[in-house]
């Protein structure tokens, strides 16, 4: 026995990393069985990235090409930053599944298809003339292709479940298999599946039971071939306490860590739209820590409702994607103009109008820095990763609180969506900067609600407190008492102060990313492209190129420091998610002459893309536009659609 247990322990690949992509119908729950694999891969210890990829539609037509749901994966036991750019594995559910994402996988990747799915009524409805397990055409490819249904209902059976109540645990059989090929322990799924389904033991049983099936077709069937387990030490991590977290739920969190950090209740009015709703499903957890949550009949009440709780002494917090930030600007003007906290959290999704709602963009930072009527200006930061959004989110709170203003947070539908390991954080390690309202005045002065600090801020007052009787309003007020002003000369003033607010935040000097302070080249990038940017130029670096990247975090108001440092390199580039928006503000705002690699397809940047898009950089032919590529989000269309 334990020279078949040595013999077996030496079969398996010993591999750093590698990226999965499980792909199905959209009612296949592959986003379910992705983020159980994600959290079987976190127990393991290994370094992580996900990207799931869905479709806008509630429920596409069962087996067509625009109904296909993935969910990829990178993992590995070195320091992962993307969810990778091709991958290496595909888990095909059926017919539409594999054209659609066929073009995506690695030369000489694994193909693990259901057979049972190939049927030919499937196999028309994703265009496909023959049976692409038959023909020959996947022979460039691995390929092992079994009857996963038909193994599901049998492990299934003893539960009493009809085939369509059976094929539902499929997802549970994959992911079996899934834990077996990547040596996972499949008791956590088993806890989870009986915390799910508590109210339905049967259910959870017959998951179970498919699950385990799936697990043991690996360690029984001693198939010959490419399916062999994978071997993958845990990455060398700092000790602390670890868990998996999404964007949404790493901002709900920072909000929360925000508003205790000033010591004030937190009230969020929102409204549901993709991929921003999962900050309020997040937040309505998460009453204990004195967080009040509003679902809004539209965007605007929700903003609205939360400047009123700003202005009763709560921190008002409102979230939304581009079409509902839209909505929203008329209020955000209204807390520009009465000086009150708000922050308002941005997950930029595919535009303009509605767009592109399950796909990734940065299209919204002219809407962030510039979207508003008459000159009104807010402070705009922009989270790079699903942790970072955490960080970002308490900065955002800071900012509001101490200068009396409403802060835009831009995150994207890649972040919100996406996971990556976390580091809890030490509370104590965060400096508190708790809020003091004015509650008095000294005899005989007068009270003015508009009197400014050293910051720029006017004092903040709760409504009803004795002596301290105020209005607001959107209509222009006097410079120190707040009353209505119409004069020239108070409303240039005013809109100079309201500026000078903003433009005077104390924002931290740039630093380098990665690389030297000065060379040849320097990218720039700014929310999600960090990643990918970080791999790309890593990979130059390597090859003794002299080019570093620069991460900016604060939009607006940018670091004092910024145009200095980027001085010192030869060319600047900047790849965007969009036309190059984030450049023209560089040029307006530091006169540097940086070329734009954009990207606007709904897909993120490959690592591939922006090594390439570097090396003609330094070739100097810089700046240029990425085309729509298959291997992360394909093209249903060129599939066939």
């Amino acid at each position: 026995m334990a020279t078949q247990t040595a013999d077996k322990q030496a079969e398996k690949q010993k591999l750093d990393s590698m990226v999965v992509r499980f792909a199905g119908d959209s009612g296949d729950g592959m986003q379910l069985t992705g983020g159980q694999f994600t959290l079987s891969t976190a127990l393991a210890g290994n370094d992580l990235a996900t990207f799931p990829d869905f479709p806008a539609e509630i429920r596409a037509p069962q087996g067509t090409l625009f109904g296909v749901s993935a969910f990829q994966i990178n993992f590995g036991s070195r320091q992962i930053n993307t969810a990778g750019d091709a991958p290496d594995v595909l888990v095909a559910m059926n017919p539409a599944a594999l054209k659609v994402n066929l073009s995506s996988i690695s030369p000489g990747g694994l193909i693990i298809a259901d057979s049972g799915a190939f049927t030919k009524r499937n196999l028309e409805k994703a265009h496909y003339e023959v049976n692409p397990l038959e023909d020959g055409s996947l022979a460039k490819f691995d390929l092992l292709a079994f009857d996963i249904s038909e193994l599901t209902i049998e492990a299934v059976k003893p539960y009493g479940l009809g085939n369509k109540d059976a094929l539902r645990s499929k997802n549970m059989w994959t992911l079996g298999l899934a834990l077996w090929m990547f040596d996972r322990p499949r008791e956590p799924i088993h806890e989870w599946l009986k915390d799910k389904f508590k109210s339905k033991p049967d259910i959870a049983d017959a998951n179970i039971a498919a699950l385990d099936a799936g697990h043991a077709y690996g360690e029984t069937a001693e198939l010959s071939g490419p399916l062999k387990q994978v071997a993958m030490d845990p990455v060398a991590a700092e000790p602390g306490l670890y868990r998996t977290i999404t964007g949404a739920e790493s901002v709900s969190l920072g909000l929360v860590a925000g508003a205790q950090l000033a010591k004030l209740p937190m009230f969020f009015g929102g409204y549901p739209i993709t991929p921003a709703s999962a900050i309020l499903h997040h937040l309505a957890r998460l009453k204990e820590f004195d967080v009040t949550t509003f679902q809004a009949e539209d965007e605007i009440a929700a903003i609205c409702a939360a400047i009123g709780a700003s202005y009763a002494g709560q921190l008002g917090v409102t979230s939304s994607s581009g079409p509902g930030i839209a909505l929203k600007t008329e209020a955000m003007g209204l807390g520009i103009m009465v000086e009150l906290p708000l922050v308002i959290v941005n997950s930029q999704r595919g535009g303009p109008s509605t767009g592109l709602p399950t796909k990734t963009e940065q299209s919204d930072l002219y809407q962030a820095v510039y979207g508003r009527n008459g000159d009104a200006p807010l402070p705009v930061v922009a989270a790079r990763s699903p942790a970072d959004a955490f960080e970002v989110a308490i900065e955002a709170c800071r900012i509001a609180t101490q200068y009396m203003t409403p802060v835009m947070l831009l995150t994207d539908g890649y972040i919100a969506n996406a996971a990556e390991p976390w580091k809890v954080p030490d509370p104590a390690s965060y400096e508190p900067f708790p809020v003091t309202f004015m509650d008095s005045l000294p005899d005989g002065e007068e009270f003015l609600p508009y009197k400014r600090d050293a910051k720029g801020a006017r004092p903040w007052v709760k409504p009803g407190t004795p002596g301290l009787m105020h209005r607001v309003g959107g209509i222009e007020k006097h410079e120190t008492t707040g009353n209505i002003d119409y004069s020239p000369d108070n409303h240039q003033r005013m809109t100079q102060l309201r500026s000078d607010k903003v433009t005077g935040i104390d924002v931290p000097d740039q630093e380098v990313s990665w690389g030297e302070d000065t060379g040849d080249l320097v990218v720039v990038g700014w929310g999600s492209t960090y990643g990918p940017i970080k791999q790309a130029v890593n990979r130059w670096i390597e090859k003794g190129a002299k080019v570093s990247h620069v991460h900016v975090r604060h939009i607006w108001p940018l670091p004092q420091n910024l145009g200095t440092l980027l001085s010192g390199f030869k060319h600047v580039l900047m790849p965007e998610m969009n036309t190059g928006q984030f450049k023209t503000l560089l040029r307006d705002q530091l006169l540097i002459d940086a070329e734009s690699l954009t990207k606007t397809s709904g897909q993120p940047f490959q690592i591939a893309e922006l090594e390439d898009a570097i090396g003609r950089c330094l070739e100097e032919k810089c700046a240029g536009r990425v085309m729509a590529n298959d291997q992360q989000l394909p093209n249903t269309a060129e599939a066939g659609q």
